[in-house]
């Protein structure tokens, strides 16, 4: 299971924007690799920081967070997919490098030391469309982008602008004297480098298009509008750069038969009125093939009967929903001249009376128990 965020950063969930960037600031200078060198669980957890730190910081994903806990990005709020395990210390440093102030660590090149950052490409966005069984199971897509990449034969050369820095630095005259701040180099985008060379059939940046075959691990419980993220396959920026990412969009689709709802299925299964009242056993659909019931003697119409676990799984990894089968008897529109002769005799029979025991729900405590 994922550990929670707040607990991560050793924080309560009151915490405000500067307790957050405190903790985070704690916890990446403890745990930074150049402090730790090999330590991969240190690693671990410098990375799970900068995850929880890239949520928790930013008000709109803290409040989603808040409200749904980690199932509300499953994957695309956090880095690399499924969770940090995608994302390198470059994409970490140049997302975060400045937490660290000016008493940062160096040695993955955004530790403060007021060099160049390297930059990041812009990312790309696709839609995938899933069954509702590839939701129920996972699956693997493959699918081919069109990415920029830099052409072969490019080079570049250190940005006389900003003379490798990545920066420039601007004086301007306020009220309290000379103020002294750095910018972004507006000629190289903070890479501290610019095109020295390329092929002709390179763009100004020394960028092609090129068709990749990308393939994307989605996991069980995905949501229709769910964001994934596939580090490292969006565009390649100029100079020593890191690609953007690759966001994936879920998309869906209906299914024929089940309706979901969360983790949980609605079915609608008809039965005739002999079927009803002599009882009988029915194959219904599921996402993982057909499921056999038996239903009983005498069943209402607008029973539910619940299937425990043939639902979808959690995304979280709490267990499957369940598959919900609303029984309803299907009242046939015309009869023979014998089938209606049966049935005008039976409105004088008492058998036929409605005499609901207690054990039979209304329907809006039927409503009430879907729903808790």
């Amino acid at each position: 299971m994922k550990k929670d965020f707040y607990e991560i950063l050793g924080i309560s969930k009151s915490a405000d924007a500067t307790e957050i960037k405190k903790a985070y600031r704690k916890c990446a200078i403890k745990y930074h690799p150049d402090k730790n060198p090999g330590d991969k669980e240190a690693e671990e957890n410098f990375k799970k920081a900068a995850e929880a730190y890239e949520i928790l910081s930013d008000p709109q994903k803290k409040a989603k967070y808040d409200q749904y806990g980690h199932q509300a990005f499953d994957g695309s709020g956090g880095f690399g997919g499924g969770g940090h395990g995608g994302m390198n210390m470059d994409d970490i440093f140049s997302q975060f490098g400045d937490i660290f102030g000016g008493g940062g660590f160096g040695g993955f090149g955004g530790g403060g030391g007021g060099g160049p950052r390297r930059a990041k490409g812009s990312n790309l966005r696709i839609k995938v469309k899933l069954t509702l069984e590839e939701i129920a199971n996972g699956v693997e897509k493959k699918v081919k982008v069109k990415r920029k990449v830099q052409a072969k034969g490019v080079s570049y050369k250190t940005c006389t602008t900003c003379n490798g820095q990545g920066q420039v630095m601007r004086v301007t005259n306020t009220i309290l004297g000379r103020m002294q701040s750095a910018s972004t180099c507006p000629a190289c985008g903070g890479s501290g480098q610019i095109l020295d060379k390329k092929p002709a059939e390179a763009d100004n940046q020394g960028m092609v298009l090129e068709d990749e075959t990308v393939s994307i691990k989605i996991p069980a419980g995905v949501v229709d509008g769910m964001q994934l993220k596939v580090s490292n396959k969006g565009n390649d920026a100029p100079g020593n750069s890191i690609p953007g990412d690759l966001i994936v969009a879920i998309e869906e689709l209906e299914h024929e038969f089940l309706k979901r709802e969360g983790e949980n299925l609605h079915y609608d299964l008809y039965v005739s009125f002999p079927e009803a009242v002599l009882g009988v056993s029915k194959d219904i659909e599921a996402v993982n093939g057909k499921v056999r019931i038996k239903l009983e003697e005498g069943i209402q119409s607008g029973k539910i009967l619940r299937l425990k676990g043939k639902g979808i799984p959690s995304i979280n990894g709490y267990g499957n929903g369940d598959l919900l089968v609303h029984v309803n008897v299907w009242t046939p529109k015309t009869l023979s001249k014998d089938q209606k002769q049966f049935f005008e005799n039976a409105l004088n029979d008492e058998h036929f009376d409605p005499n609901p025991e207690k054990s039979d729900k209304s329907f809006f405590d039927k409503v009430k128990d879907m729903f808790s």
